[in-house]
Order: C-alpha cells, then structure tokens, then sequence
C-alpha cells in the first residue's frame, strides 16, 4: 500500500472514530437475551403445548406398537410349543410391525420438524416485532441481541419485551 493510500485510510479512521464517539454519548442502545426469549415468552409454552396435542395421539400409537413387538418377540423366544409354521408367521409379522413402525417414526419425526419449523418462524416473526415496538416505545437508536461479548444489566430489555409479549399472548387468547 502506498504512503498516499495509507494517509487517506488513517484520516477516514479518524474522522470516524471522532465522528463515532460524538454521537454515541446521544445514541441509546438497548440489549436483548433472545436465548431466554425463546426459553420464557408466552408464544413458545403455547406453541409446545399445541405441537404436544397435535402429535401425542400419533406417538402414543407407536410407542403401543413398540410395546406389542417387545411382546411378539419375547413370545417367540420364550414359547418352546411353537410349530415351526407358527414360528415363521410370528417372525414374518414381527418383521412387517418392526418396519411399520420405523416408517411411522420417520413420517412422525418429519411432520413434527416441519411443523416446528414454521412455528419457529412465526415465533421469530412475533418477537422481532415485540423488540422493535419495544425499541420504538422507549425510544432506541439501536438494539443488540444475544450474543454479544458482554452487555450491562441496565442495557437489558429483556423483561420489557417479555411483557410486551406476555400482553399479546394474553389479547390474542381473549380474541374470537
């Protein structure tokens, strides 16, 4: 790099260095903890609650098949009077209970990442929108979130957007 270049470079460092720490003493800067967002808001209880109905049925189902091949395949291990034939057909249907329930977990496990998923954006939707009328509310120039070096206690807005939340989850349970 030339002497030239490095002189324009050093003057734009410190303009804006000098530019930055002017300003800053006027900039009010919040921080918020997204990871005990996700942990403590409202939406989130909500959203496992209505995800566990939705797929407990389902689950309960296979962990009764789990139950019943435990049971087809200590038969068969155990049952000294079985006939050869018999033994066979047990076997054949220990197999195709064995293979129905591997691919009912697979489907299980897909549907309830996909459902997650889309949940989860919608949850990030909602707390994006709680940090921004947060910010909005008690004037922010600017709002870190988790996760930073370091943030004071008195930069933390964590509690004001869970209450924010905490009030939309409680309007959104009263409307039809």
């Amino acid at each position: 790099m030339s002497k030239r270049r490095l002189w324009c470079v050093g003057v734009c460092l410190f303009a804006l260095v000098g530019f930055g720490t002017a300003n800053a003493q006027e900039a009010k800067i919040g921080y918020v903890d997204m990871k005990r967002l996700f942990s403590e808001a409202p939406q989130v209880q909500q959203v496992r609650d209505n995800l566990d109905r939705e797929f407990r049925p389902r689950n309960e189902a296979v962990l009764a098949d789990e139950q019943r091949l435990e049971a087809m395949e200590s038969q068969v291990q155990e049952d000294g009077s079985l006939t050869l034939s018999q033994r066979q057909s047990m076997e054949l249907d220990i197999r195709n209970l064995r293979r129905s329930i591997e691919r009912r977990r697979e489907d299980l496990a897909e549907e309830v990442r996909f459902r997650t998923s889309a949940e989860t954006t919608a949850l990030e939707e909602t707390i994006e929108l709680a940090v921004a009328e947060v910010a909005r509310a008690g004037q922010y120039d600017l709002i870190l979130t988790s996760p930073v070096a370091f943030a004071s206690d008195r930069l933390d807005i964590t509690q004001d957007v869970l209450d924010w939340l905490e009030v939309d989850a409680n309007n959104a349970s009263i409307s039809p």
